[in-house]
């Protein structure tokens, strides 16, 4: 492997590594607060730590079936999980319980799907994920990533009236392009969620980096689903 090989290999493993570091922050904070957004933020940032983990070992010439089925599973149930913690900020319970149920069942119905369905080890060209999985994976997992771009760009807009802050700015961004990215792999632009994750988690540490320099002087309550973890 040269040294370019490596290089990259090496900046997958580290930021999915500070991925997962975020996510843990986010968990952290729900055992104190227990507050549901944080949950669903955590959990949808570990399931982008986990794609990255694959993209990692997949680009070091790891490739299985299983590996590729989890892959097309977490792509999908980022985009879910992450807009499931920004239903708070429309503030509507009916519309938040109704989404969640609708969501999880949706979640669910993809990852029995992704470990079902037989996927060829032909998706991988030069060590990237580049091929689309099967059609009715990708008509399923629509039905996760439709809906939760909707959401989470609907809480973002909502969110963003609220609170001018420039650091929740950041982190939403961040969420929005982890989201779009998973998105756009499951609209058949499979290479699209390695760009997003790179600059999603970019975003999501220069926020998460400068809000504790404004902790005092912010609104608890406001954005709770995307104020980072």
């Amino acid at each position: 492997m040269d040294l370019t090989a490596a290089i990259i290999g090496g900046s997958l493993a580290l930021l999915g590594l500070a991925l997962a570091i975020v996510s843990g922050r986010a968990l952290v904070k729900f055992r104190v607060v227990h507050s549901q957004p944080q949950l669903m933020w955590g959990v949808g940032l570990a399931l982008g730590a986990a794609a990255m983990a694959v993209e990692t070992l997949v680009y070091f010439g790891v490739v299985t079936e299983l590996l590729l089925q989890a892959y097309v599973f977490f792509s999908a149930g980022i985009v879910g999980i992450l807009s499931l913690g920004a239903t708070r900020v429309l503030r509507n319970p009916r519309f938040e319980a109704i989404y969640t149920w609708y969501t999880l069942a949706t979640c669910t119905v993809v990852a029995f799907a992704s470990f079902l369905t037989p996927l060829s080890l032909s998706m991988v060209s030069q060590g990237v994920i580049s091929s689309d999985p099967p059609l009715i994976l990708l008509i399923l997992s629509t039905l996760v990533t439709g809906p939760a771009t909707v959401v989470l760009v609907g809480s973002s807009i909502q969110g963003l009236r609220r609170s001018r802050r420039w650091q929740t700015l950041l982190m939403v961004a961040g969420a929005l392009v982890l989201g779009a990215g998973g998105t756009l792999y499951i609209a058949s632009f499979p290479v699209a969620l390695y760009y997003a994750e790179f600059l999603g988690i970019g975003l999501l540490f220069l926020g998460l980096i400068s809000l504790p320099q404004s902790a005092s002087t912010s609104t608890p309550h406001v954005i709770p689903a995307a104020s980072g973890p």
